[in-house]
């Protein structure tokens, strides 16, 4: 059985959680990292020596990396639906899977941190207003790009949505300013009908 170590609020947990309950693998999931620790335990770091979760055992088969795994799953379990074969289309949904790793989480990391993971007195909340507004702007490219199309890559949901799709319910959730994106909100919209989305995903922002 394929089990998977991290616990359930981090956010990517999440993004593997809701492709396991997309392809319907059978699981188990065992709670590390954060207030459940063992992540720096020598039977851990042997998995990982980054100490990080998530990290994939299947049937032997170690992997971390959040992105790596879900490229993983659908690659072994999703016959042929999540992740084109074609190497131009598959280029398209990557760039958008690194594009939440390198512009879209960054900025938003202080709003979520400060609002989140920071008693109120504690809180930096010009670095806060300034993550705001500055994942705001870069939301706002995701929106212009969605126009006319339902999902990240196209017209078809594909593992692109997956880590932006996990981030956004984050945003949606924070206590900042939302502009008033249509595609944004219609796309997000689509992923709350999704049973492993709101199973996985849409759970308490801790």
């Amino acid at each position: 059985m394929l089990k998977v170590y991290g616990r359930k609020n981090s956010i990517n947990v999440q993004k593997v959680m809701w492709i396991v309950g997309e392809l319907r693998i059978a699981y188990e999931r065992l709670d590390i990292g954060g207030i459940f620790g063992q992540n720096d335990q020598d039977w851990y770091l042997a998995m990982n020596p980054m100490g990080r979760v998530p990290v994939l055992d299947d049937e032997g088969y170690v992997l971390w990396e959040s992105h790596t795994i879900v490229r993983y799953l659908v690659r072994q379990y999703g016959e042929g639906a999540w992740y084109p074969g074609d190497v131009k289309a598959s280029g398209n949904v990557d760039k958008w899977m690194d594009w939440k790793i390198g512009f879209l989480q960054p900025a938003l990391h202080a709003a979520f941190w400060g609002l989140i993971r920071t008693p109120e007195a504690d809180r930096d909340m010009s670095a806060i207003r300034n993550s705001s507004v500055e994942s705001a702007k870069l939301l706002g490219i995701l929106d212009s790009h969605l126009q006319g199309q339902d999902y990240i890559a196209g017209e078809a949901i594909s593992i692109a949505d997956v880590p932006l799709g996990a981030l956004t319910y984050r945003w949606y959730g924070l206590d900042v300013e939302h502009p008033d994106y249509q595609n944004l909100r219609a796309w997000y919209e689509r992923l709350c009908e999704r049973p492993a989305y709101q199973e996985h995903v849409m759970i308490p922002i801790t």
